[in-house]
């Protein structure tokens, strides 16, 4: 991804955005009675996470999040590294993990000593690790961007990760073997990662997707033989050194079709991220523009796209994160703001939104909340 200015926005972010417990924004009608308004109550239900990102309930209720974990402090002098300012990385192979949240909001690490990275400081220090969890099954499946040769860990590839049920992993999916041998059309050589940086996996039957927003592409994978195919290369419209740059991040799979934000240019412009509609033909168009930054998306039962985004100003003064509803005829609504460095979210079984925050930021800052709908009397209003 344009990692060298997202992760430095990020860090010049973190002296003057501060979290609040629990704060209400109101909303429109959200399947309230006619003399009732909708409220969000967003809470903090576990904190010192090291930069979490993409999260997934599994089918046993708990909630798993991916870590990108506490970065490393080895650089690979011989490795095809990421050009300055951004690399070279500093590695490790062991300082992210994947964890798993109750409902009485204690973490308990499901895998661990997965590979982490970190850029250097004039790029923010940003962590990459663990991107984002997915099960096909009862099965759990992790991706990981802190790994391969260009991440300062040459023994160790970007892929996908199976994660067995005592607690150890093995890659299933070589990303960073794929990548190289199979080059986009167009890519930027001053911000290029040899071996990837995915943002975001869901799965549909048997498969799983990820979104590779550096190279701009969206690929496919076999768990099970480890095959990798591509479905889109956005680089063909978007160049990677051009100004059309869009950079899929957040992608879900809705009624038949993926859906997947963007980044766009840095500095970011407000309003010039969007959501895309991929048919799985790789027939793609633009499903909601106006958006800014979008680092998750979600749809909730009523089929409405709830858009997370990141941080962004067209001044490169910090702001904070927010979450804006769209209904079906594009209208947008704020739903929650004032959310610290989000990187992702999805919806929970119980109606809730959960959400990763301090998602790229120091290790041990990462939080994640819950953010409720209710429903609350209109003052004054008349008994009916």
């Amino acid at each position: 991804m344009k990692t060298k200015n997202l992760l430095a926005l990020s860090a010049v972010m973190l002296g003057t955005l501060f979290s609040t417990e629990c704060n209400k924004y109101p909303i429109h009608q959200y399947q309230c009675g006619p003399n009732e308004t909708t409220v969000t109550t967003t809470k903090v239900i576990v904190s010192g996470l090291n930069d979490p990102r993409g999260l997934k309930f599994g089918p046993d209720g708990y909630l798993y999040v991916a870590e990108a974990g506490t970065g490393g402090t080895t650089v690979c002098t011989t490795c095809l590294q990421v050009v300055p300012p951004v690399g070279p990385y500093f590695g490790s192979n062991t300082g992210a993990r994947i964890s798993k949240i109750g409902l009485n909001g204690v973490r308990t690490t499901v895998a661990d000593n997965i590979p982490s990275s970190t850029t250097q400081p004039d790029a923010g220090s940003g962590i990459q690790g663990v991107a984002d969890v997915e099960f096909i099954g009862n099965t759990l499946y992790g991706v990981t961007a802190g790994s391969g040769a260009s991440h300062s860990v040459p023994d160790i590839p970007n892929g996908i990760i199976k994660v067995n049920k005592d607690g150890t992993w093995k890659i299933v999916a070589n990303c960073s073997e794929y990548l190289m041998t199979h080059p986009v059309a167009s890519i930027d050589p001053d911000d290029f990662e040899p071996d990837g940086t995915p943002y975001s996996m869901t799965s549909v039957g048997q498969n799983l997707y990820i979104t590779q927003p550096n190279q701009q592409e969206i690929d496919k994978i076999d768990p099970v033989t480890g095959n990798i195919s591509r479905i889109v290369d956005i680089s063909i419209l978007h160049p990677g050194a051009g100004t059309t740059w869009i950079g899929p991040t957040s992608m879900v799979y809705h009624d038949g079709d993926f859906y997947f934000g963007t980044l766009s240019k840095f500095p970011t412009v407000t309003g010039a991220s969007a959501v895309y509609k991929l048919s799985p033909n790789g027939s793609y168009s633009v499903y909601a523009s106006g958006l800014t930054c979008v680092v998750g998306i979600a749809f909730d039962s009523e089929g409405r796209l709830y858009v997370l985004e990141g941080i962004g100003t067209d001044t490169g003064t910090p702001a904070a994160g927010d979450i804006v509803r769209l209904d079906a005829n594009g209208n947008k609504e704020m739903i929650a703001s004032g959310l610290n460095l989000p990187s992702a979210m999805t919806f929970g079984p119980d109606g809730n939104l959960y959400v990763s925050a301090w998602g790229i930021a120091p290790a041990g800052l990462g939080q994640i909340l819950q953010i409720s709908f209710n429903c609350e009397r209109v003052q004054g209003a008349k008994n009916e």
